[in-house]
């Protein structure tokens, strides 16, 4: 049978990350395991329309990828020195399910080790579990390019010559390296719901990674905030069909169509917020997770319970201050009381550095004056939250919000 066309990107959105974690640990080398990845997809799209696709693609990309690092390897001065790092391939179990999503595993928590820097993990994260480019990863860190292109050239050089584990640590040690891997794995989950770049709002393969690696997480290590995580992750998701119209543009949570959200999802992640509320101190990723459930159990936005809401955000801005969970309380502050209450405390974070290239900024600054009636101010602002994003879809709701004014 031959392969469709789409095939291989499809592969390559879906698998790309597990077959360059597994040929990381395979020939001990992130920037060879990326290279011999590269070329077993070269490989793949040069056979497979003549021979056919093989039963098991993500396995043959593997053992492809892992020959081709090895010819590398032979071919360079460095041979000898580097034969210890490689691992030999067995048929029967390198490529089964299990040791694959072991790998990711192992990935993270190699990204996630305490001797890098965190803006060293968070960088190496979401640039190799992720694949996202060296700009997708600053914009989603407001960071430089330049700056995190260095990070994650140290990080790597770190790793190396460190020769730090590539393992997930042992039990006694994990609770220490909990609050940056769950950190880490909430980025991948927003990158893949909010994508920074392209033509889709949503990357179904980034949040189903970040989902399955949290329930990964909440089997090796069952703790409260494991499970606030998951249960955000999967609150959030289940209104992913929602979040786009049939133009491809961006929908809004309060204009989204309630049906489409899915009640399955929203029903698991309210056992798994359930579990974690049971367990104290609640935390970062628990109270996201109850402003999340408010939003799935109004049936409609007139049912929100926006106190409740502003109530949330106030813990979480008290426990774990940062502008933006400021942004979202003064728009649920809007929504409860008045726009003039809210736009009042948006005025006072436009000259925050981290916010005053942040559209999200001006469009909810343009939406409360809309609300008020005031369409030349919303209209101003509308114009500058268009040059601070390069997402198409928020390009065309910008654009229509404009039209509409």
């Amino acid at each position: 049978m031959r392969a469709p066309p789409s095939l291989l990107d499809t592969l390559y959105r879906t698998h790309a990350r597990r077959v360059q974690a597994t040929l990381i640990r395979l020939l001990g080398d992130f920037e060879l395991a990326e290279e011999a990845m590269q070329d077993a997809f070269v490989a793949a799209a040069q056979q497979w329309p003549a021979k056919g696709s093989p039963d098991n693609p993500q396995a043959w990309l593997i053992r492809t990828g892992y020959h081709c690092g090895i010819d590398q390897i032979r071919r360079r001065s460095t041979a000898r020195r580097r034969a210890h790092l490689l691992l030999p391939i067995e048929e029967t179990s390198e490529f089964d399910d299990v040791a694959i999503a072991d790998d990711s595993l192992r990935l993270l928590f190699t990204c996630c080790h305490p001797s890098l820097s965190i803006e060293a993990r968070l960088a190496l994260t979401l640039r190799e579990m992720c694949g996202l480019t060296t700009e997708q990863v600053a914009r989603a860190l407001l960071m430089k390019p330049s700056t995190v292109a260095q990070r994650i050239v140290r990080a790597k050089r770190k790793i190396r010559d460190a020769h730090i584990p590539y393992a997930v640590p042992a039990p006694d040690t994990l609770p220490e390296r909990l609050p940056d891997v769950l950190q880490i794995i909430y980025l991948v989950f927003n990158e893949g719901y909010s994508s920074s770049n392209g033509a889709a709002v949503v990357d179904i393969s980034l949040t189903r990674e970040a989902i399955r690696l949290g329930e990964e997480l909440a089997a090796l290590l069952p703790q409260g905030e494991v499970f606030g995580l998951l249960a955000l992750m999967l609150l959030t998701n289940a209104r992913r069909d929602a979040r786009q119209d049939k133009q491809g543009g961006l929908v809004t949570l309060e204009a989204q169509n309630r049906h489409l959200w899915h009640q399955k999802e929203i029903h698991t992640g309210m056992e798994w917020l359930e579990q974690a509320l049971a367990l104290t101190p609640v935390g970062f990723y628990t109270l996201q997770a109850s402003i999340a459930a408010v939003h799935a159990q109004a049936h409609d936005p007139g049912q929100t319970d926006w106190a409740r809401i502003v109530r949330l955000y106030d813990a979480l801005c008290r426990h774990y201050p940062s502008p933006v969970l400021t942004l979202n309380r003064a728009v649920a502050v809007a929504m409860h009381d008045s726009p003039a209450t809210g736009l009042s405390l948006l005025n006072e974070l436009s000259h925050h550095p981290q916010l005053s290239r942040y559209y999200l900024l001006y469009a909810a600054q343009a939406d409360l004056l809309r609300r008020q009636g005031n369409n030349d101010a919303a209209r101003d602002a509308y114009q500058k939250a268009l040059t601070l994003t390069s997402q198409d879809p928020e390009k065309r709701f910008l654009l229509s919000k404009l039209a509409e004014l």
